[in-house]
């Protein structure tokens, strides 16, 4: 029977590239974004079904997740979107900091909360979530966004619990750096003169991280792995330099890690 995968923030990056690796599996594809009368690529595929979703908006959330399971039975839902906030605590505005909380975590928790009758009476289902490296570990000046991903790491672990009673599955894809858009479509970087010290040093840091990520379809195949390999498992760690910077902290502990990533930043 063919299966069907439901993915928010499918316009770009990894959601497009998660949708068009499970189309081509053969899955049917719910792809949701803001504004899908913008989208061209994906509606040229077999089996992909674009349906409007602001996560942040909760009457839609439970309308086009209604809509979603009348269409077909849902395997697994993946809450792609999100967006970084970069900047200074002390800079940002209390909208910018709402917007990153609804956006990244508030729109994870609702969206899963939705759909969740519907997986228990399956008595099956995957839900995966893309969280970051930055929900293992921190980087200056991203102190709201590693809130919202390192909250999503422990809530997944939290639900693991709850979920399983109902053979249903919760999972965090945990990607480093992606060769996509994100640092100029999906990042909001707000900067501040008194904390110039940091930024001049990060900001072309980040940029040099990217000349090495992995690319969104590389990422796509560990959602895909995440989907279907029935593993008792919630934290999918992907890309090298994600692997490579988290294998680092479990292995010198998290304070000793803390002061090796400000020694590189700061020197």
């Amino acid at each position: 029977m063919q299966k069907t995968i439901f993915i928010t923030g499918a316009s770009s990056g990894l959601g497009k590239a998660t949708a068009i690796l499970f189309q081509s599996k053969g899955w049917n594809v719910i792809a949701t974004m803001r504004n899908p009368e913008k989208e061209t690529e994906l509606t040229l595929l077999p089996n992909v079904t674009l349906l409007p979703l602001d996560v942040t908006d909760t009457e839609q959330i439970k309308a086009t997740v209604a809509k979603a399971v009348s269409l077909h039975s849902i395997d697994v839902v993946f809450n792609n979107a999100g967006y970084g906030l970069m900047g200074a605590l002390e800079a940002l505005t209390d909208v910018q900091i709402v917007k990153q909380v609804n956006t990244n975590l508030l729109g994870v928790l609702r969206v899963t909360q939705a759909f969740i009758p519907h997986f228990r009476e399956k008595k099956n289902g995957v839900f995966i979530s893309t969280t970051s490296m930055g929900g293992l570990l921190a980087f200056p000046l991203h102190s709201i966004y590693h809130a919202t991903k390192f909250a999503i790491e422990g809530w997944s672990e939290s639900m693991s619990f709850e979920l399983g009673l109902h053979n249903i599955k919760i999972k965090t894809v945990a990607p480093g750096g992606i060769v996509t858009d994100f640092l100029s479509r999906s990042l909001d970087r707000t900067l501040n003169s008194e904390y110039s010290e940091i930024e001049d040093k990060l900001f072309p840091m980040m940029d040099n991280m990217m000349d090495n990520a992995a690319t969104a379809a590389q990422i796509a195949e560990i959602v895909f792995e995440a989907a279907t390999d029935d593993k008792d498992q919630v934290r999918y760690v992907a890309g090298e330099d994600a692997k490579a910077m988290y294998a680092r902290r479990l292995e010198i502990g998290s304070e000793e890690a803390r002061k090796e990533i400000r020694e590189q930043i700061l020197g």
